[in-house]
């Protein structure tokens, strides 16, 4: 697989839509992660709803079609916490908007669509395990990352690149998702085990996740909404994920990104080399996300059910076309920014 490239030096999600501000009160159904910030991944005191248990609502993260919610938790420091909707039952003011089931995002699923809430169970059909049909690889360019998306200021890996303690230079995992057609970006937040990983299993990550140097917040949280709906165990999970990004990293992908760092790429030139090499259908499957139509943040490839990290990009990507844009925000120059304060 490709070399690490990130440098540890010695002395060691998009931005979001406006929330709103409501009433009433939320039951929790099953145990579930309380996050002082989704952005971050933090949760302080790894607090948790209890099952059974009604709390405060305060605040809903959008104006109608909302996905979390924001919820008062007694004991808890801070005591207000962003929780998953699907985690129980809101019953929210007279004034507050309707839950909607998530209207469909190509540039975050690569296209798919998904159903309307009905009778018969949607949520439960979207946090059951093993119901996937395609993978979602999202890796992020950790300096454009870091630079451009809001609230990173605690993100201790973001901190150390701004300080110039740690140096990322290579292709980083954001998460390995499973997607199920039917639930549009929806499915997650399965029943699974819970996450713990073996020491060894850290050091392989925290290289191509550099969270990992610090602290566990963000793999815990890609693993309760995302890796609990699959088969593999936390350590064989993360340890594919990684092996994936590696293989992207060493790919033709990779390489028209870091021969820039510091620099710029032409986004046609850039797919056209990609057609060239993996032929259209792999090349349809990968898309550039941006900052402010210039900045590069993240990559995302498009993975079949059955996808393997033995047998090149074809093996990983499979055979058939991809849905959806193959940028999102980004101009015809993507600025490569090195890492530490640009």
């Amino acid at each position: 697989m490709g070399a690490c490239l990130i440098t540890l030096l010695p002395a060691l999600q998009l931005p979001a839509l406006a929330s709103e501000t409501v009433s009433g009160s939320f039951t929790a159904s099953k145990a579930c992660d309380a996050f002082a910030s989704f952005a971050k991944g933090t949760n302080p005191g790894a607090v948790q709803l209890q099952p059974g248990t009604s709390y405060q609502v305060r605040e809903i993260n959008r104006p109608g079609n909302y996905e979390r919610l924001r919820v008062e938790v007694p004991g808890a420091s801070p005591p207000l916490r962003w929780v998953d909707r699907d985690c129980g039952a809101a019953s929210l003011g007279a004034n507050a908007p309707a839950p909607a089931a998530p209207s469909p995002a190509p540039s975050s699923r690569g296209g798919q669509d998904g159903p309307q809430d009905s009778p018969g169970g949607k949520r439960e059909m979207c946090s059951t395990a093993n119901q996937q049909d395609s993978y979602l690889l999202a890796m992020s360019w950790q300096p454009g990352f870091c630079e451009h998306t809001p609230r990173t200021s605690g993100k201790p890996e973001c901190a150390a690149m701004d300080k110039g303690s740690l140096v990322v230079s290579n292709l980083t995992l954001h998460g390995l998702w499973p997607n199920k057609k039917a639930c549009g970006t929806s499915y997650g937040n399965c029943d699974g085990k819970p996450f713990a990983l073996k020491k060894e299993t850290v050091a392989l990550v925290a290289p191509w996740m550099p969270n990992f140097y610090y602290e566990n917040s963000f793999g815990k949280y890609e693993w309760n909404k995302h890796g609990t709906c699959q088969a593999l165990d936390p350590d064989a999970y993360f340890t594919k994920a990684v092996a994936a990004v590696q293989l992207v990293n060493s790919s033709a992908i990779g390489e028209q990104i870091l021969k820039n760092i510091g620099g710029s790429f032409n986004a046609d030139k850039f797919f056209a080399t990609l057609r060239s090499q993996y032929g259209e259908a792999a090349a349809s499957r990968v898309m550039l996300v941006c900052a402010g139509q210039s900045y590069l943040q993240e990559i995302r490839v498009q993975l079949p059910l059955d996808f393997s990290v033995d047998k090149g990009l074809a093996g990983l990507v499979g055979a058939t076309p991809g849905q959806g844009p193959q940028t999102s925000r980004c101009g015809s120059e993507i600025r490569v920014e090195a890492s530490g304060r640009n």
